[in-house]
């Protein structure tokens, strides 16, 4: 059931699950900010700021390290150095 009737391929469950990984994360660093803030100042308004205010910064910046990342074709692992003459296995290379 990987090629639905569309023709597209689906996301295997650990690519589908990735966004929730990120909010998830973001989520757990702005309520653990928002604990210290509120036990520090005693006022609900700022935590409850603070905590929106960590969740969109946590989440922005992960995103933005995440479409920084280009994955690697899986030709590039294989020892030839990307060398298309290497990759035949002809035993021209070195």
């Amino acid at each position: 059931m990987t090629n639905p009737r569309d023709g597209g391929s689906r996301p295997n469950r650990r690519d589908a699950l990735r966004p929730v990984e990120y909010v998830g994360g973001a989520a757990i660093a702005a309520v653990f900010t928002a604990f210290i803030v509120f036990f520090g100042t005693r006022d609900w308004n700022i935590a409850l700021i603070t905590l929106g205010g960590v969740f969109i910064i946590v989440l922005m910046v992960l995103a933005l390290l995440t479409m920084a990342v280009k994955p690697n074709p899986g030709e590039h692992g294989d020892g030839t150095g990307g060398d298309p003459d290497r990759r035949r296995g002809d035993g021209s290379g070195h």
